[in-house]
């Protein structure tokens, strides 16, 4: 249920942010400056960041600062925030020749990391490269100047794919009560 919430949320945010006109940085303006230790750091910039739109200056902001919470781990290669409102995902980027268990225990230590932030509470964090990609992408597209509804599906899936789902959660469904299901459950209990 609460996987249902934050993704109804989000998709809430999406819409509403993805209806508004596209507002460029002038030509002349400079790139966004390196991030220490020199590492490629993705972040989305909204293009509606203007003065009279503060949540969205602070979206960026939360999303530097999530990135560089997971950018903390020294195992950490590279990392990605999207933030929507309330909600945030955080892609990270660790070596390719690490064992499974050990980039599950660099994942963990930066959802916790992330947890212990009162920016971060909300924050999912994969590891997967094809998710970490789809981010990066998503990410181009939107500095790019389009609109947020249009990575908006793209997006949903990403958060499916983060959030498994969990046995509690599944909504027991019950079989009608017909001759042919009597006769099955009646098979299997013999």
């Amino acid at each position: 249920m609460l996987g249902k919430l934050f993704l109804f949320i989000f998709l809430f945010f999406i819409l509403l942010l993805g209806c508004v006109p596209e507002n460029r940085p002038p030509a002349n303006q400079s790139s966004p400056p390196k991030v220490a230790r020199e590492q490629r750091v993705d972040q989305i910039s909204y293009p509606n960041q203007t003065a009279e739109r503060p949540e969205n200056q602070n979206a960026q902001k939360v999303a530097n600062r999530l990135v560089q919470l997971a950018l903390q781990d020294p195992n950490v290669q590279d990392a990605t925030a999207v933030v929507v409102g309330r909600l945030a995902v955080v892609g990270i980027d660790v070596a390719d020749n690490l064992e499974a268990a050990r980039v599950s225990t660099i994942k963990y230590s930066v959802a916790q990391s992330l947890k212990e932030d009162p920016l971060g509470a909300n924050a999912l964090v994969t590891s997967d490269p094809d998710l970490m990609e789809r981010l990066r992408e998503m990410a181009r597209r939107i500095r790019e100047g389009h609109p947020i509804a249009g990575v908006a599906d793209e997006l949903a899936d990403i958060v499916a794919r983060i959030m498994p789902q969990f046995p509690r959660q599944v909504e027991q469904r019950e079989e009608p009560q017909t001759p042919e299901n009597r006769r099955r459950l009646n098979q299997t209990t013999h």
